[in-house]
């Protein structure tokens, strides 16, 4: 979830919550809190963390992690390819630039724009790269305005500076650099000479979900205190930003009002900083999507829309041009209707073409749809091709180049068993795409197969999952005995992971905020999994958006059993295959998926061997209370309702959690510096938990935001910890 909060270091006063012996444990960084998780931490260390094969593991992960072969992701900025990197010689990453023509080399030669590391040590900070935003110049300047978001330790909240790309440095605020200082929020490119900002002002500045609630226009050479008010949202809202699009022709002001999750408002600004400023509402449902890019208006419908004389299904995307559509012109054109087995998964512009990812049951295909010219009609139709020759299994990203400037896409292209292409390919040419860079094989896949399933839940509905293995464990021969193990001819018992049924398998979810679960190469699960003899699986449940709204839709609030059921239903579907057995069967999830594992301890404890639960939701009577909980109540409902409370205390682990009933074991995974989930929730159930005897594993890293991890060391670390509390417990 991308939802986003500031720290509190006191837990928030609940009326309706009743006695919570816990309740401390929400103290972020108090000292009888923090005491409690050194303790836990100082446990795992003695016990997981102190083996060779631990050891052995967290190596592996690492070489992947830091290898020099891993494929550097490039973004365009003017005539250079910047890439931000982390490896072993730089813990905190470097931003560096190089040319295409070098790029395309198997060794381009990079010139260092920032060093995170220098940077932190001169200024004793753990700063984590949040990214940057380059201002595009007038014609005939250069590059060189750019937005640097930092930090601190890896929480959502961060600053932004303003850095030269020419000089390569920082512009210090004394000579009128922006600047805005630690909080959630961001600034935003108008000019050479001004950004807007929205930030914490002050008291009554920010949402009850922790974000921006206002957006300022700011001149350089003036205090953030001066910045004009542009749009102020409601005290209840979620998010409030304002943005300039500069497309050459096509520049224009927009204001965004995200009053919840799925529900928002986005204003056009005319005559922005001019005593005529106005806000123009953009007349489509506040549940859809809408973009504006030069003449073209896109809109994505979550829900059906009737309008102008005509119905369009949710999960649609429409095409409108902007000018008509101001003046009060209501047709559109579809450029994506969704199917029962199809959905929509992005839309990406290039100078004359835009291209649409549709995902076709988990699998990614392209299709390229161009304008009409501007001098043509309105009711003209946009012509369509394909772009051939993509993988039938597996994920496909495409990303513009530059899409003011270029018909040039990259196209990244992988699955579980194929690492990660990138390619080149220039829209309408009709030429084959240009293979620039391929990531190295970290381990040896040969004898390794991936299988797509579908289980039926328990309303009927079928529900998709991926299956990875060596090919006599996801495929047991017709008629096995899934709970027979054959016997070597020696006599020993063959061992676990050689034989069908008794593979340790890894069942991964998430199941919620429309996100997707799709195929991508993993050297880490390889390395520490898949090589091993573990079987991965990733289920597709409803709560994501593998289908469209819709499969999100069918497991928000009151039905969000439907989620848990999916997955309840995948766990049985591999044991009914001969793949796994329960005690054999592990499951993880993070975040929302943390919720999920959480649900599927408490509730379906008979299905699993092992469950891991990572930066998770569990205390859903607090939840809204608690850092960026109070966004996410579209998603799960309004515990302070007692008619919701009803429904959501029965997803609620916190509550569900039963002191004389038997669990597996258990690893708990979560980061103090985590400003989006609290740590509080994995904390408590934690604690909970051990007072009543349970099998209990926690692990609490004191960096890396609601990522977990602030640079590849910590990282190596938190998985290695995950997969080997996994092989000990599944075998």
């Amino acid at each position: 979830m991308s939802a986003e909060n500031a720290v509190t270091d006191t837990p928030t006063a609940q009326p309706t919550t009743p006695h919570d012996p816990y309740l401390w444990l929400e103290e972020v960084d108090g000292r009888e809190a923090m005491t409690w998780v050194q303790g836990r931490n100082a446990e795992t260390a003695a016990t997981i963390e102190a083996t060779p094969e631990f050891t052995a593991t967290e190596q592996a992960i690492r070489e992947v992690l830091d290898s020099d072969d891993k494929i550097p992701d490039v973004s365009r900025i003017g005539e250079h390819y910047y890439n931000f990197w982390r490896d072993a010689q730089h813990e905190r990453g470097i931003w560096r630039r190089t040319t295409l023509d070098s790029y395309r080399t198997d060794h381009p030669a990079w010139e260092l724009v920032l060093d995170l590391d220098a940077l932190g040590e001169a200024e004793d900070q753990s700063w984590v790269w949040h990214g940057a935003s380059v201002l595009r110049p007038a014609p005939g300047e250069e590059w060189r305005h750019a937005l640097i978001d930092l930090s601190p330790g890896g929480s959502d909240a961060d600053v932004t500076r303003e850095f030269d790309l020419v000089t390569k440095s920082f512009v210090a605020p004394e000579d009128g650099g922006f600047l805005r200082e630690e909080s959630k929020g961001g600034l935003g490119w108008i000019d050479a000479d001004a950004v807007y900002v929205y930030t914490d002002f002050g008291p009554g500045s920010m949402t009850p979900s922790g974000y921006p609630r206002i957006v300022k226009r700011w001149r350089r050479g003036t205090p953030v205190t001066e910045a004009t008010v542009v749009y102020e949202g409601e005290p209840e809202d979620m998010y409030i930003m304002g943005w300039r699009t500069h497309s050459p022709g096509f520049e224009r002001d927009f204001v965004g009002r995200s009053i919840a999750f799925y529900d928002s408002e986005t204003y056009l600004v005319q005559d922005a900083g001019t005593p005529d400023e106005k806000l123009v509402k953009i007349d489509v449902p506040r549940s859809a999507e809408v973009g504006v890019k030069r003449e073209w208006m896109l809109v994505e419908l979550r829900d059906d829309w009737t309008v102008g004389g005509a119905t369009y299904v949710a999960g649609s995307l429409l095409a409108t041009r902007f000018e008509d559509f101001l003046a009060g012109a209501r047709g559109f054109t579809v450029l994506f209707e969704p199917t029962p087995s199809s959905s929509l998964a992005g839309a990406t512009w290039t100078a004359h073409h835009l291209v649409v990812n549709v995902l076709e049951d988990v699998k990614n295909r392209l299709h390229v749809l161009t304008p009409p010219p501007l001098a043509e009609g309105p009711d003209v139709p946009w012509t369509r091709s394909e772009l051939p020759g993509l993988p039938t299994i597996g994920t496909v990203v495409v990303g513009a180049v530059d899409s003011e400037e270029s018909d040039d896409v990259w196209l990244v292209t992988t699955d579980y068993l194929t690492p990660s292409t990138l390619s080149l390919l220039t829209v309408g040419a009709g030429t084959a795409p240009e293979v620039l860079k391929s990531s190295p094989a970290f381990f040896d896949a040969q004898g390794l197969v991936i299988d797509q399933h579908f289980a039926v839940s328990d309303d009927g509905t079928r529900v998709p999952y991926f299956v990875v293995g060596r090919e006599g464990l996801v495929r047991p021969a017709a008629g096995a005995d899934p709970t027979s193990a054959a016997e070597p001819a020696d006599g020993a018992p063959a061992p676990v992971g050689s034989r069908p049924g008794a593979a340790p398998t890894l069942l991964y979810g998430y199941g919620g905020f429309e996100v997707s679960l799709t195929p991508g190469y993993s050297g880490t699960l390889g390395r520490a999994w898949l090589v091993d003899g573990g079987v991965y699986v990733v289920a597709n449940i409803r709560g994501g958006g593998e289908y469209g709204p819709a499969w999100h839709q069918a497991a928000l609030k009151a039905k969000r059993h439907k989620a848990y059921e999916d997955f309840a239903a995948v766990a049985r579907d591999l044991v009914a295959r001969g793949i796994t057995t329960p005690e054999h069967l592990g499951m993880e999830g993070r975040s929302n998926g943390g919720l999920l594992a959480g649900n599927m301890l408490t509730q379906y404890p008979e299905l699993f061997g092992a469950v891991i639960v990572g930066v998770p939701l569990l205390d859903m009577l607090r939840y809204t209370h608690l850092l960026a909980g109070a966004s996410w109540a579209a998603e799960y409902g309004d515990p302070d309702d007692p008619a919701q409370w009803e429904f959501i205390r029965t997803f609620s682990p916190y509550h569900l959690f039963d002191a004389e009933r038997e669990y597996p074991p258990v690893l708990f995974t979560t980061s103090t510096k985590d400003d989006r989930v609290h740590p509080g929730h994995a904390r408590k159930l934690a604690a909970k938990m051990l007072a009543a005897g349970k099998d209990v594993t926690y692990y609490e890293n004191v960096e890396g935001g609601h990522g977990g991890a602030a640079n590849n060391a910590q990282a190596a670390h938190m998985a290695a910890i995950h997969y080997r509390f996994l092989r000990e417990q599944l075998g």
